[in-house]
């Protein structure tokens, strides 16, 4: 009997993989680093790195080196391979405990919001309620200069100058969202500084309108599959606490 093969589905499948491997490792993809994830000759994998490099989803930096991938490439997996994780209660214990505290000012709670965003995600965590002076609150700027893709000096002085340029960010951060989270990937940010980031941006509410934004800046590289349900838990936990103030 012929064995029948989805090739659509198996495309899918190693630019899934090969994505994935490149957010772990920070670099290149080659053939050989996933084809055994799918018991083939890792000429079978070229072949489809080819295919998937001439569609625009994966890029080619070296000669004889792997594959990264594209914008499109990082867009096509938010918007259709990541499917949508619940958080394990492992993971939702520790945002629980701290928004049990006694919070009595909004200060505190806006300040405490961008830490645990930071510590929990590991990039930068930035919260922004326009009753609140139009003050921006944002910890774990490190984080993301700890990334590979923010060693080079020039490109860190660009980004902390933007993400010190309060009106640049809030232009960002307060474009329409039609979704409970929008995601902006490297150049979707319209903003050469934050060209190798992506920006993952919630809509926190109060008393069901509208109050404010909270958002994830990491480096495209970033795990989606983790952050985005991460981010959307914190805003709803966030929104309760708010009404409690």
């Amino acid at each position: 009997m012929v064995r029948t093969v989805d090739h659509s589905s198996r495309r899918k499948a190693v630019l899934a993989a090969t994505i994935n491997k490149y957010i772990k490792q920070a670099s290149p993809v080659a053939s050989e680093d996933i084809a055994d994830e799918f018991d083939l000759s890792s000429a079978t994998i070229r072949n489809i790195f080819v295919e998937l490099e001439q569609d625009g989803y994966l890029a080619h930096p070296y000669t004889s080196g792997g594959r990264m991938p594209t914008n499109k490439g990082y867009r096509y997996y938010v918007d259709f391979l990541t499917s949508q994780i619940e958080l394990l209660d492992a993971e939702k214990e520790p945002i629980i405990r701290e928004y049990s505290k006694q919070i009595d000012r909004l200060e505190d709670a806006l300040e405490k919001t961008s830490e645990l965003i930071s510590a929990v995600t590991h990039y930068a965590g930035i919260v922004y309620l326009p009753q609140w002076q139009d003050k921006i609150f944002y910890n774990g700027i490190s984080f993301i200069l700890d990334q590979p893709e923010f060693h080079d000096f020039e490109r860190m002085r660009h980004l902390i100058r933007m993400i010190e340029n309060k009106r640049q960010l809030l232009e960002i951060i307060n474009r329409d969202i039609a979704d409970s989270v929008k995601i902006y990937i490297g150049e979707e940010l319209d903003c050469p500084e934050m060209e190798t980031c992506s920006l993952v941006v919630s809509t926190c509410r109060l008393k069901n309108k509208p109050a404010g934004r909270l958002a994830v800046l990491g480096p495209m590289r970033m795990e989606y599959n983790r952050i985005i349900p991460t981010l959307e838990y914190i805003s709803e936990v966030f929104n309760e606490a708010l009404s409690r103030i």
